[in-house]
C-alpha cells in the first residue's frame, strides 16, 4: 500500500458510537497487528498517516459526530497531514452512496460486514485463525464480549437491522476461547453485548441459550464478574435469573432497554409488549434476584406521543424506581417503519420531556445512593483520575453508571484490583468511599 509519506505507515483507528463499535475496532486492530502493521487507537500526538474511522449511524447526534469526524480527516488529507482515510461502520453501511458523492476525497468506504475488504485495502489479510484475538482499548480489567451481531426485532424507530443485518449468534465454543484469551491478558470482568441478548442461540441452537453460554463462561479461570447488556424484554429467558441469583460471578445487574410504557406508543413502536406485561416482567426480575440493579433507556417525543402518554411514562418511572436510567429524544430515521409517521412532537417539547424524566431519575438515584451510605461493597478499581481512585460496584457498568471515588491522598489502591469499600457519602451519580 503506497502512501505519500516516506515514513513507515502507522494506522490510527478512531471509534465513534457504542460498545459494539469499540469491539469491532478492537478486532480490526488485532488483525492489523497480526499482519505486522503498526496500529494505534485514537492517538492525538503522532496520530499516524493512515486513518480508519469506525462510524455510528444510529441517531441524528451520532450521525452528525461521524460526518464531522470524516470531514475533519478529509481536510487533514487535503492539507497533507495524513495520507489516507478509510471509513467503516454503521454510517458507512447505511449512507455509502451519499457519502461517496458528498466527500469524494475519502479513499474508500466499507460496510459493517466488510472487515476482510477493509483489511485488504490496508495491505493486510484476514486471518480466520485469530478467534478472540483483539487489541483491547478499555482499561485492562474489563472488556466487552460481543455474543451476537444484528437484530431480528421489528421495532419501528430503529435502523440497526438496516446497518447490522439479521441476528447471528456466535457459537459458545468461540466465545469461551475469546474469554480465555481476555482472561490471560488480565481481564477480570466480561461485559456481554449484542443488539439483543435475549435472542442469543435461537439461530444456532433453536432455543434461547444465554444461560448455557453463561454456564460455560463461568468456568473461565480469571473472570470474576460477568455483566449483561442490552436484553430485549419480550421472550427473556428466565433461567438466566436463577443463574444470576446462584452464581456470585454474574453481576446482579441487567441493561434492558424498554423505550416506553404507554400501550399506544408501545404498539406503534412494534415492541410486542404492553404496560402490564413489562411491569410484571420487572417485578419477576426483582423477585427472582432481590437487590438487582436494572438499567433501562427510554425514548420521548415519538410520533403521536401525547401529553397523556408522557404522563403515563413519567408516573411509571416514579413507580418503578429504576436503579439506572437514560432518556433519549426520538430521532426520525429514514427507511424505518416510524419514518412513515408524522414527526409531530416539537423539538423543544421532546427536550423538555427528556429533561423532566432525567430530573426525576436524578432524585430517585440520589435517594437510592443515600441508602448505600455505611454499607460495604466489593468494587473493581478502573483508574486513577486527579485526586481519586475510581471504581465500580457490581451494580455499575463503565461510562454510564455510578462511580465510587476514593481519596488518593489518603489511600493507595491498585488499578484492576477488587477491594471492599465502605460508602461514606453519596451524590446523585457518585459514591464516596474508603477501603476496609
Amino acid at each position: 500500500m503506497r502512501t505519500k509519506s516516506l515514513k513507515k505507515n502507522k494506522i490510527n483507528v478512531i471509534t465513534l458510537g457504542c460498545s459494539k463499535n469499540v469491539y469491532d475496532s478492537e478486532v480490526l486492530m488485532g488483525q492489523l497487528k497480526a499482519n505486522g502493521k503498526e496500529v494505534t487507537h485514537e492517538a492525538t500526538e503522532d496520530e499516524g498517516n493512515i486513518i480508519v474511522i469506525n462510524t455510528c449511524g444510529f441517531i441524528d447526534n451520532a450521525k452528525e459526530e461521524s460526518v464531522n469526524t470524516i470531514l475533519e480527516y478529509a481536510e487533514k488529507k487535503e492539507q497533507g497531514i495524513v495520507d489516507k482515510v478509510f471509513v467503516t461502520g454503521c454510517l458507512s453501511e447505511r449512507y455509502r452512496p451519499d457519502l461517496e458523492k458528498e466527500i469524494p476525497n475519502i479513499d474508500q468506504f466499507f460496510g459493517t460486514t466488510e472487515l476482510p475488504l477493509l483489511l485488504k485495502a490496508l495491505g493486510a489479510d484476514y486471518k480466520h485463525e485469530l478467534i478472540g484475538e483483539r487489541l483491547t482499548t478499555t482499561p485492562k480489567n474489563y472488556a466487552y464480549l460481543k455474543i451476537a451481531e444484528g437484530c431480528d426485532r421489528p421495532c419501528s424507530f430503529c435502523a440497526i437491522p438496516l446497518m447490522r443485518g439479521q441476528h447471528v449468534s456466535t457459537p459458545i465454543e468461540n466465545l469461551v476461547i475469546e474469554a480465555q484469551k481476555l482472561a490471560k491478558n488480565g481481564v477480570k470482568e466480561l461485559i456481554l453485548i449484542a443488539q439483543d441478548l435475549t435472542y442469543y442461540g435461537l439461530d444456532l441452537y433453536k432455543k434461547r441459550n444465554l444461560a448455557e453460554l453463561l454456564e460455560a463462561l463461568l468456568k473461565v479461570e480469571g473472570i470474576e464478574w460477568i455483566r449483561l447488556h442490552y436484553a430485549f424484554p419480550t421472550g427473556f429467558p428466565m433461567d438466566v435469573l436463577e443463574l444470576m441469583k446462584r452464581e456470585p460471578k454474574i453481576c446482579n445487574y441487567i441493561d434492558i432497554p424498554l423505550q416506553h410504557i404507554s400501550d399506544n406508543i408501545l404498539k406503534s413502536m412494534r415492541r410486542g409488549t404492553t404496560y402490564e406485561k413489562t411491569t410484571q416482567l420487572l417485578k419477576d426480575f426483582r423477585t427472582a434476584v432481590p437487590g438487582m440493579a436494572i438499567r433501562t433507556t427510554l425514548i420521548v417525543g415519538y410520533p403521536g406521543e401525547t401529553e397523556e402518554d408522557f404522563q403515563i411514562l413519567k408516573n411509571w418511572v416514579e413507580k418503578m424506581r429504576f436503579e439506572r436510567l437514560g432518556c433519549f429524544t426520538y430521532s426520525h430515521e429514514e427507511n424505518t417503519h416510524a419514518y412513515n409517521l408524522v414527526d409531530d412532537v416539537p423539538e423543544e417539547v421532546k427536550q423538555a420531556r427528556a429533561a423532566e424524566i432525567m430530573d426525576l431519575q436524578a432524585q430517585i438515584s440520589w435517594e437510592l445512593n443515600q441508602e448505600k451510605i455505611g454499607q460495604t461493597f466489593k468494587c473493581i478499581i478502573d483508574r486513577k483520575e486527579g485526586q481519586y481512585f475510581i471504581g465500580r460496584t457490581e451494580f455499575d457498568s463503565p461510562d454510564v453508571d455510578n462511580e465510587v471515588l476514593v481519596d488518593a491522598s489518603k489511600h493507595y489502591l491498585k488499578t484492576g484490583d477488587f477491594v471492599n469499600l465502605k460508602i461514606t457519602d453519596a451524590t446523585e451519580f457518585d459514591l464516596y468511599a474508603e477501603p476496609i
